[in-house]
């Protein structure tokens, strides 16, 4: 089958500090609900190990809630204390063993929590910059400094059990309107104080202490990536950055922090940030920081999951490929995270290293929250190295 010319340049290693990625592929955090209880199922570390065995250079494991009552309502959602660690070391340990590399991400849901649901904690009060959800939408309250305080203790201590279990480093979830992005954010982050109101810096504060912290506690050579984005879960037209310089500010901001690598997550990565321009969010990003910078958004997919009236449909899963291509070539961006295509097929990086296009299993919508379809996914990747769960 004829397909796109692929940049070699995509399989080429990368070395960020200690760590030696073999190719350019991230698989992105994608909550898959697997868990009881907030503790993730052992089937990940199957499930994972066959994407590393089909060619993924780094796994980004999914959003993880840290220590703190007001991190998640969701039940569904896993966690990185209590019962949680000793299945997150046997994860990390077999995408280790399988020659992979591993990122766990630290999450907290701010005033996108929903008190009283079945999650861990119900009781406890939903905390974030300014109880706000949305442009004026309540929901929750807005936390004191001692709560501030918290939380950074608990990010911190995720990060240490992040490291003690072996994995290469953690991501900071500073995305889609989930709490450290709510304090970057105009509409959400209204504070009065230190850590908030009108100007950029000042919203910037508690993440950046977030940052520092986590880089004092677990040293110099533990990778720290920041995750984010302009849209929001609750608004994709949403923008935190409105010119390019302050988009820098906060890169240059956070990379003096302690950042070492940058996650710009979009919906559809050869989309246009600001006219004038068709760089995409990443490719501004990788203008503004000499960090590492990974791209993401509808790789190598077409379904209608981030459709919106008005905008232009994602591309043919091919051109897609021909498309990224290029602009890894300009230097839009280091790394680029395939999310949904590699939900559809663990083998995916590998198929498309070897241009077997034909062969790929294509993603399609019905896949999402299908778990017995992923393990059984897994398990047939997993067979052909003897390996069982």
């Amino acid at each position: 089958m004829n397909g796109p010319q692929i940049s070699p340049g995509l399989f080429e290693p990368l070395t960020i500090k200690s760590v030696t990625l073999p190719n350019r592929f991230v698989m992105p955090p994608m909550q898959r609900g697997w868990s009881k209880d907030n503790v993730p199922d052992r089937a990940l570390a199957d499930y994972y190990v066959a994407r590393v065995r089909g060619g993924t250079g780094l796994i980004i494991g999914e959003s993880s809630a840290i220590d703190h009552p007001s991190a998640t309502g969701q039940s569904a959602a896993v966690t990185l204390h209590g019962d949680a660690v000793p299945v997150w070391a046997h994860i990390v340990g077999a995408v280790k063993a399988a020659g992979g590399h591993m990122l766990l991400q630290l999450w907290h849901e701010g005033a996108m929590r929903t008190r009283g649901s079945n999650g861990p904690a119900p009781h406890a009060p939903t905390l974030s910059p300014s109880g706000l959800v949305w442009a004026g939408r309540r929901n929750g309250e807005a936390a004191t400094a001692d709560d501030l305080d918290a939380i950074l203790d608990a990010y911190v201590r995720a990060a240490l059990t992040a490291w003690s279990i072996g994995a290469d480093g953690v991501e900071l979830h500073g995305a889609h309107g989930f709490l450290l992005d709510q304090f970057c954010w105009h509409e959400t982050n209204v504070r009065a104080d230190e850590h908030g109101g009108e100007v950029l810096e000042a919203r910037l504060q508690f993440p950046l202490r977030v940052v520092r912290a986590v880089r004092e506690a677990v040293g110099p050579d533990f990778l720290i990536s920041w995750r984010f984005s302009q849209w929001k879960e609750v608004d994709f037209g949403a923008r935190i950055f409105d010119t390019p310089s302050q988009l820098q500010e906060t890169l240059c901001a956070l990379r003096a922090a302690g950042v070492d690598l940058f996650h710009a997550s979009t919906r559809r990565f050869y989309m246009p940030e600001w006219p004038g321009s068709d760089l995409g969010l990443a490719g501004w990003a990788s203008a503004c920081t000499d960090a590492p910078v990974i791209s993401v958004g509808s790789v190598g997919v077409k379904d209608k999951m981030f459709d919106v009236p008005g905008e232009p449909d994602e591309l043919d899963p091919l051109a897609s490929l021909g498309e990224l291509s290029r602009r890894f070539d300009r230097g839009d961006f280091t790394l680029v995270a395939v999310g949904r295509a590699l939900i559809g097929d663990p083998d995916w990086v590998n198929k498309v290293r070897d241009g077997r296009f034909d062969a790929i299993r294509r993603y399609d919508s019905s896949m999402l929250g299908t778990a017995d379809w992923d393990l059984a996914l897994a398990m047939e990747g997993l067979g052909r190295f003897g390996i069982g769960h």
